[in-house]
């Protein structure tokens, strides 16, 4: 399956990123156990994208029993290891999406990735850090290239914030793809479909 870009202001965002990751997921062995790793820490603002993303999909504790980095308790680069021995004790098939920001070209601000394969989470900021996730996206949330830790903790919260909620949205409708089928029959917009699971 090829990888997806979008724009996070893009009106049709929430749908075809969803649409994308579902078809992914779905590609998936019925026993794979989904794991959502979101990655970062809420000391830097361009770096909180991962954890802000955990924060939100920990509302729907019922399916998100998988889910790791949140505001409340961040991977990091501390972390990050004790987390996936934790995730291998845990899950015995896991099926990891990987969620972090990352640095980019001007012109691609704002864009979200889900790309096949695992992140290398921290090369933006010259850390060595294993590689993790079947699958991951990653939010560019800033200009990549010079001075990395200074341009993550300047980055605007406004857009950190608004990229988590296509993020978390979409991954919360990915999953529930069969009730998204089951209630547009009804007319419900795609992006309403999240209150019906809360």
């Amino acid at each position: 399956m090829e990888n997806f870009s979008i724009l996070y202001s893009h009106e049709y965002a929430i749908i075809e990123l969803s649409r994308s990751l579902a078809q992914k997921i779905s590609a998936q062995s019925p026993d794979a156990d989904l794991v959502i790793l979101c990655i970062g820490t809420d000391r830097s603002t361009g770096d909180a994208l991962g954890p802000l993303v955990g924060s939100k999909l920990s509302q729907y504790k019922k399916t998100m029993t998988g889910l790791y980095g949140t505001l409340d308790e961040p991977v990091h680069a501390m972390n990050l290891e004790e987390t996936l021995k934790a995730i291998k004790a845990n899950h015995q098939h896991p099926y990891i999406i990987a969620i972090d920001a990352c640095l980019g070209k001007l012109k691609n601000v704002g864009m979200i990735n889900l790309v096949d394969g695992p992140l290398k989470p921290g090369a933006g900021v010259k850390k060595e850090l294993p590689a993790v996730g079947d699958i991951h996206i990653t939010g560019i949330v800033n200009v990549g290239g010079f001075m990395e830790y200074f341009v993550l903790q300047n980055t605007r919260l406004n857009l950190v914030m608004k990229m988590a909620d296509v993020i978390s949205a979409s991954i919360i409708e990915a999953i529930h793809q069969p009730m998204i089928l089951k209630h547009s029959e009804k007319n419900i917009p795609l992006h309403q479909t999240e209150k019906l699971i809360l």
